[in-house]
Order: structure tokens, then sequence, then C-alpha cells
């Protein structure tokens, strides 16, 4: 396959009308067909099953906020809306599907919750089943109250595991039948403001991305819904004293690479996996040629790389050394309002 289906979410502050799709061509080396796939309000963040049969957005309707559920259709690329199920406020900033696609969670920075809802056969959503709510505050102006980020399965999925910027927690999640019972929870550095995490492939650690101390955080996991932090690794050059904000991080499918986001600087971090301890080593810094990327993705193939700017809103397109990590810039000028999220079907 040399041809893949990607989608993005943005805010629809300004231009966007919604989720977008676009084609990867490999051959090329090029991002082309960007086109309307669903019209919603501030669909920032996507998920999509296992199976490519559904994508699950974070949902904005009036004052509500909650995930909408679609049903793909892999031909064409369009989405044809099934339900949603919102609740009063503000929506949430993040959604994750499991593989059996029987349960859907988000995460409410606003609301400092994590939500948990189960599925029908019809890829459907029934109400939230399970709505914990996170509690204390951290150091930094904007850690007033619990702000949750994050929220996905340990790779075993007996676990959620929620990253919250607000506490500077990380906490972990029993689940059973949608139901959520809190498990463990691991304190990382006062004011680092931990924000979106990734596992390696082995199921051996995780790395978490910070927004406030712009930080890969080195996990160890126990498999038994315990974490112990390894290390802490700046993804800032030495001497850049301006604002940056954390945002995204992705790992290679080999567990040799960690990709991280910086906002501020706009780049993307590169680090080595030391494979015997799960340590990075830093590789390079990568302009993302735009202002404020928000996220990031691998292709299906990991030969390259798309970023989303959401500042300056554009796509850009990178091709992935596969031995040493390394970004070569190869399109930048892929317009696209406001984007936050980018997403491919999986192959």
């Amino acid at each position: 396959m040399t041809k893949y289906r990607g989608y993005i979410g943005t805010y629809t502050k300004g231009e966007s009308e919604g989720i977008y799709s676009f084609v990867l061509d490999t051959e090329a080396g090029k991002i082309s067909d960007v086109r309307t796939a669903a019209q919603l309000d501030n669909p920032t963040y996507l998920t999509i099953s296992r199976d490519n049969q559904f994508l699950y957005s974070v949902a904005k309707e009036g004052e509500s906020g909650g995930v909408a559920a679609y049903r793909l259709e892999s031909s064409s690329g369009s989405l044809e809306k099934i339900n949603s199920q919102v609740s009063a406020g503000s929506p949430p900033c993040h959604v994750s599907v499991d593989s059996s696609v029987r349960n859907v969670f988000s995460a409410n920075y606003h609301k400092g919750t994590v939500e948990s809802y189960l599925t029908n056969e019809d890829g459907s959503l029934n109400p939230a089943v399970s709505v914990m709510e996170h509690s204390g505050s951290g150091p930094d102006s904007r850690q007033e109250k619990p702000h949750t980020h994050y929220a996905g399965l340990t790779p075993d999925e007996k676990y959620l595991a929620a990253v919250d910027l607000g506490t500077d927690q990380v906490i972990t999640y029993e689940m059973n039948e949608g139901i959520l019972k809190e498990k463990g929870i691991l304190s990382v550095k006062p004011g680092s403001g931990p924000r979106h995490l990734v596992f390696h492939p082995k199921g051996k650690y995780a790395y978490v991305m910070t927004e406030f101390s712009s930080e890969v955080l080195l996990l160890q996991y126990h498999g038994d819904g315990s974490f112990v932090q390894k290390q802490a690794i700046t993804t800032l050059p030495e001497g850049f004293t301006e604002n940056n904000q954390g945002s995204a991080i992705h790992i290679s499918s080999d567990g040799r690479f960690v990709y991280a986001g910086n906002r501020g600087h706009d780049s993307i971090a590169v680090f080595s996996v030391n494979q015997d301890n799960g340590e990075l080593a830093f590789v390079e810094h990568t302009s993302t040629e735009g202002n404020w990327p928000r996220d990031f993705v691998l292709d299906p193939s990991e030969k390259f790389l798309i970023g989303s700017n959401q500042n300056s809103s554009n796509i850009v397109l990178f091709s992935r050394n596969e031995n040493t990590g390394k970004l070569t810039l190869l399109q930048s000028d892929v317009k696209v309002p406001d984007p936050v999220c980018v997403k491919f079907l999986h192959v």
C-alpha cells in the first residue's frame, strides 16, 4: 500500500468546519486531497477503532461537551455520524478507545475528570458509565485545580492511565464493564504539568510529556497499575528561555525512538531509546515550519511523520530515517485551519 488516509481534528473558532480528511501518498512523498469529513464544533481530539469502522471525537454541542461517534466509510473517507453523548460544561480534550471497541474514554481538562462510555455493536455510545473527578492543585498559576489531559489504556488493557496537568499526577484505574476504580497514583515534580503519555511497545516503560517544564519523564511500569519515575530529560536546547509549552509525545512501533513536541520553540525533539533500561538520549531538534505544533503522528509505514501547527494553520510532512530517527522536511504548505490532532486509519 502506498496511500494512507488520515484525519485531522481542529478548533472551529476560525475558518474550520470540523474534522478534515487527507491522503498521504508515500511514493510521491506528498499530502493531498484535504477535505471536510464531518462538521461539528471543536473536534480537537480523535481516535479511530482498530478495525477502522468507527471514529470517536471530542464534541461541543452548544453549552455542552462530550464525545461523538462516527461510522467510517473507508473507500471515500467520509464520516457518518452515529450519535453523541454530551453533558453540561466544557468538552473533553482527549478521547481513546479499546481494541474491542467496547469502551471509550475521555479526559476533561476543564472539569478535571475522566469519563468512560460503553458502546453498542453499531458503534454508538451509551451515556457515561463512570465519571471520576480528580482533586488537588499545583504550584503553577494554571494548576489551581485538576486538569486531566489524557486517558489511555495500558498495553494489556487491564488499567486506564490518566495524566493530570493540574495536580502533577499519573492516576491509574481498574476497569470492570466500564466502571472505573482508582488503583494507584504517581506524583511527579511539582509544577511540571504532565500532559500526555505513551507506552513503549514492550510495555515495561512509559514516557510522559510535561507541558510546563518541557521534559520527557521515563516511567517504569510494573504491570499492576503502578509506575516509578526513572529519568527526566529536557526537550529544549540549552539556553532557550522563551515561552515553551510541551505538547504531544509518540514512539515508533519498534520502540527505538521517542518524539516530543515543543510549542514556542516550534520543534519536534527526537530521542533514541536504550532498549536495556528505556532511558532516552537526545538526537536532534527539527523545526515544525509553523507556529504552535499541537500534535503529530507517524504514518502507518513509519517512514513519514506529519505535524500540525495550530496557530499557523498548516500541516507539515517529514520523511523519517528509521535507523537514526531523524526527520527531513518534505512539505510544509498544506493548509488546514487550526489543526490539533492527526490520526491515520490502521493497517
